[in-house]
This record gives structure tokens, C-alpha cells and sequence, in this order.
């Protein structure tokens, strides 16, 4: 459904996308992650045929992105682009008139559209009075309201509560698995690529570092668990770490371990013997873990 061909994009003396690849799949959600600055927002704009590419080609669908694909994308954004005095109702209206739709389908694709976001009851109530949440789901409705054939979710669920968080989630379901659409979701957090991703990419400084599904970018990790460990004698636990073959990681504040093999816990504690344990937690290999391991590379 997608195609990235060799793309590269230069602000100034900056460059934003380096020979970038990349391919998904009909029916696919890809999670396209990387910290600010890593060409994410760019390679939206050159798929959406808002920006001139430097160089490589951009498909969707077969077919270079030209205004003709256009209708075959939607688009939520980082940002609420709503008509605040507006209903719900009514800004649907208005975009769908965008997108083309003939008149006599829009009423009844409205309509479809806030009854697929549980935002039925709200139709004709202004955009200024409802939630974050609810606007995320109105602008989730406009995206989707030309049925689009490739759908961009950037940061869709950024600022919301859990509880909202999940509601979306599921609607990003929803839209995979019974409407089948395409979906390349950019976010920051990393259990939401997790939940919701078939395939996931990393991106800095503009490269795909690598990609893969979840199973896979685990595997880049030699580890059978991450164990974490608080101690007044963090040195010491680390070469004690590292002569039993324990890879030692910092987390932030937190000093880890890369564990080889199943241990019990009481073989765990006692491969730590002589150093003073506070606290022990142990974890399955994370997205997370492999996010930050790729993206710092040599700079851990």
C-alpha cells in the first residue's frame, strides 16, 4: 500500500530524511517511532504531497503521490485542526466536503463516522465544549470520513488519560481489522506501538535503523529477562554483573542487567553475593529496551 523509495529531504544545512526505505503492507498497522528530530513529521509531509522530495519516490497504491492520491490518504494530526464553534456534526460536514464526497452520501457517512467514535449523542454540540478525549475522536472521525485507503495517525493518543487512551486504541482496531485500512501510526509511546503495531520501525537522524515485529526487535536483545537492581555499591554489582556474564545497562537512574539464562530467584540473588540489594525487579525484554539500545547506539 505504501512504497519509500530511496527519499531524502534537506532543510537548509540540515537533512531530515537520508535514503529512506521503507514498505508496508495492505491491511498493515506500522509503527513508525524515533525521538524529535529523527524525520518522522517530514516523511508524513512527503507521503501527504506536501512537501518536494529531494530525491526517491513516494507510492501509494501503485501510483506516485500526486494530487490524485490524496483522496486515498487520511490523516489525523498531532494537533486538533478543528472549527472550535463548530459541531461535530458540521465540521465533518465541511471535510467531507473536502474530500469530495458527493452530497448525497455525506449525511449518511457523517453519521457513520461519530457512531464509529461513540460520538453520536454529540453531534450538534460545538467542538469548544467537549473534552481532549472527545476531540481526538472527532479528529480521528474526519480522517477516516472519505474511507481512505492509507490512514496517518501522528501522536494519536499524546495528552490523554489512560482511560481515553484505550477507547482509541480500540476504535485503531477497529478501523485494521473490520473497515481494513492501512495505518502508519507515529507516537512516543512505546506500549502503544506494542498493542497495536503488526510491524514496527525505528528512525534517527532521518536512516531506518531497523524494523521488524515485535518478536523480532526483541530478539536484538541477547537476553532471556532485564533485571534491575538498587544497591549502594553499583560498581561492584556491575563487575560482579559482568564476570557472570550479565550485560549491565543504565535506565535513566536505574542500573540493569541483560540475563542470559532462566534463573530462580534465589540463584539470581546469589550471583550478586557480597553486593547489598535494596531492591530486585525483574521484566521481559521491552520495546523499550530495544528502542533505547538501537537509538543511543555506541553512545550508551
Amino acid at each position: 500500500m505504501l512504497s519509500i523509495r530511496d527519499l531524502s529531504k534537506t532543510y537548509k544545512d540540515r537533512q531530515a530524511l537520508k535514503n529512506l526505505n521503507l514498505y508496508i503492507a495492505a491491511g498493515e498497522v506500522y509503527g513508525l517511532l524515533g525521538p524529535n528530530g529523527a524525520g518522522k513529521t517530514t516523511a508524513i509531509n512527503l507521503i501527504c504531497g506536501l512537501l518536494q522530495a529531494d530525491s526517491g519516490e513516494v507510492f501509494v497504491n501503485g501510483k506516485v503521490v500526486s494530487d490524485k492520491t490524496r483522496p486515498w490518504i487520511g490523516v489525523m494530526p498531532q494537533e486538533n485542526l478543528l472549527y472550535r464553534t463548530l459541531s461535530c456534526e458540521e465540521n465533518l460536514m465541511f471535510f467531507a466536503r473536502i474530500y469530495g464526497l458527493a452530497r448525497r452520501l455525506r449525511s449518511r457517512r457523517v453519521q457513520e463516522c461519530l457512531a464509529a467514535v461513540n460520538l453520536l449523542d454529540r453531534a450538534k454540540t460545538p467542538v469548544e465544549k467537549l473534552s481532549g478525549g472527545m476531540q481526538r475522536r472527532l479528529s480521528l472521525a474526519i480522517a477516516i470520513v472519505h474511507r481512505p485507503k492509507l490512514l496517518i495517525l501522528d501522536e494519536p493518543t499524546t495528552g490523554l488519560d489512560i482511560e481515553v487512551r484505550h477507547e482509541v486504541w480500540e476504535l485503531i482496531r477497529w478501523l485494521s481489522r473490520e473497515e481494513g485500512m492501512t495505518i502508519l501510526l507515529t507516537t512516543h509511546l512505546l506500549d502503544e506501538a506494542e498493542r497495536l503495531c503488526d510491524r514496527i520501525g525505528i528512525v534517527k537522524q532521518g536512516h531506518l535503523l531497523t524494523e521488524g515485529t515485535l518478536l523480532e526487535l526483541r530478539q536484538r536483545i541477547p537476553a532471556r529477562e532485564i533485571v534491575t537492581i538498587e544497591t549502594s555499591e553499583p560498581n561492584k554489582a556491575v563487575s560482579l554483573g559482568t564476570a557472570h556474564g550479565f550485560t549491565p545497562r543504565r535506565y535513566g537512574s536505574e542500573l540493569s542487567f541483560w540475563i542470559p539464562e532462566d534463573l530462580a530467584l534465589k540463584d539470581l540473588i546469589e550471583r550478586f553475593d557480597g553486593v547489598p540489594l535494596d531492591a530486585i525487579s525483574r521484566t521481559p525484554v521491552k520495546l523499550e529496551h530495544v528502542y533505547l539500545e538501537i537509538t543511543r547506539g555506541p553512545e550508551r
